[in-house]
């Protein structure tokens, strides 16, 4: 009977520390150094399109289906009632290729969200991106880049310089990339067809970027990341649509601490 039981706990513990995400069946074998070796000359358009369809041809490495999760909490002031979520979030930014060979990616918004779409996830907020740095197991300085910015060679080198910071750690990393992100300023800017970008933390927990809407959807460069979101929310035992939590005025400091989270995704 003491036996069954530690069986149940570690199934439990098992359960609570991680969610697996499934992907597509892996039908691509394509790697990260033969993707940039392949898009060196592409502009954002074939860029987007290439990523896109190694994606979700399942040319993800394993590590990165494997999602972590973000502890949040609020008290309701009008009540006094505490709700406590959680919520779950790629341990990396977007990369493709194998468990051998991987490379994180650069893509807009909208080539991010059909993937996330597809994989049943989101876009974070911006509060989200804050909670997930100070998750992070392992946290890096910012590199700046200053040529090329919007280059795929310059994308491949950073990829690389990050790799010889991480020196083979492992965990929930942050501080690498500005995070592509879902804002309420997006609805509202004057310009249309924006990206929203915010994050790259430094090791003092301040972001380089803050909240910008500044660039048109398809400016992509080397420093703006992908971070898939699980898109069902845990609140007090009971899952929810993470459209549903923006939606509901008490649970929306949940993920949200804009005045308005009314902007769910990007559309394409």
């Amino acid at each position: 009977m003491f036996r069954i039981f530690i069986i149940f706990c570690f199934f439990l513990l098992a359960c609570q520390s991680g969610k697996k995400i499934l992907l597509s069946e892996r039908k691509s074998t394509i790697t990260g150094t033969a993707f940039y070796q392949q898009a060196a000359a592409m502009k954002w358009a074939a860029r987007d399109s290439f990523v896109l369809k190694e994606i979700l041809a399942g040319a993800i490495p394993s590590f990165l289906k494997r999602f972590v999760p973000i502890h949040t909490s609020i008290i309701d002031s009008a009540t006094g009632k505490t709700f406590k979520a959680i919520y779950y979030v790629a341990p990396d930014y977007l990369s493709i290729g194998t468990d051998a060979d991987w490379a994180r990616v650069n893509i807009t918004p909208k080539a991010a969200q059909q993937i996330a779409d597809n994989f049943n996830c989101f876009l974070p907020t911006r509060k989200m991106v804050d909670d997930i740095y100070s998750a992070a197991k392992v946290k890096l300085a910012p590199v700046p880049m200053y040529a090329y910015r919007d280059s795929t060679p310059t994308m491949w080198q950073h990829h690389l310089i990050i790799e010889g910071q991480r020196k083979g750690r492992k965990g929930l990393i942050a501080g690498i990339m500005k995070d592509v992100v879902i804002s309420g300023k997006i609805s509202r800017d004057a310009k249309s067809d924006r990206v929203a970008i915010y994050g790259w933390h430094q090791l003092d927990g301040k972001p380089i970027q803050p909240l910008y809407t500044g660039h048109i959807f398809w400016w992509v460069d080397y420093s703006q990341g992908i971070r898939l979101v699980y898109r069902k929310i845990k609140i007090e035992g009971n899952w929810m649509d993470y459209e549903d939590v923006l939606k509901n005025p008490i649970l929306i400091r949940l993920l949200c601490d804009e005045e308005y989270g009314d902007f769910y995704r990007y559309n394409y």
